[in-house]
């Protein structure tokens, strides 16, 4: 099996493809002055790159993983993620929970699979 691994440095790849499946990092916004939507918008942007750079979109993916500082965030991340999946039928799997982060401004990270 080929495992390509994108954007890598000496702690992890943003994506990593193997045998059909394309796994992305937990994405994080990088404009942290942004309220939660504007930080998620962010995110999501960079999901659906790193997606195109390996040849699938949002529509295939299967599983997200979505870490928020304070789960009162969630109906405003809600609000972005219903509008970007696109409606039920691109509707993966997946979990939200509230997680102390990695800097105090950052209020999302999200990670999901998808296949090619």
């Amino acid at each position: 099996m080929v495992i390509v691994r994108h954007e890598a440095n000496k702690v992890y790849a943003k994506v990593v493809e193997a045998n059909g499946v394309v796994t992305t990092a937990g994405i994080i916004p990088s404009d942290l002055s942004r309220d939660a939507k504007g930080q998620t918008a962010e995110v999501l942007a960079e999901i659906d790159r790193l997606l195109a750079l390996c040849g699938t979109n949002k529509s295939r993916i299967t599983s997200a993983s979505i870490w928020l500082n304070d789960i009162r965030h969630r109906e405003a991340m809600n609000e972005v993620w219903i509008d970007w999946v696109g409606g039920e039928a691109n509707a993966p799997v997946r979990a939200c929970v509230e997680a102390k982060l990695v800097d105090p401004r950052m209020l999302v990270e999200i990670q999901v699979i998808a296949v090619k």
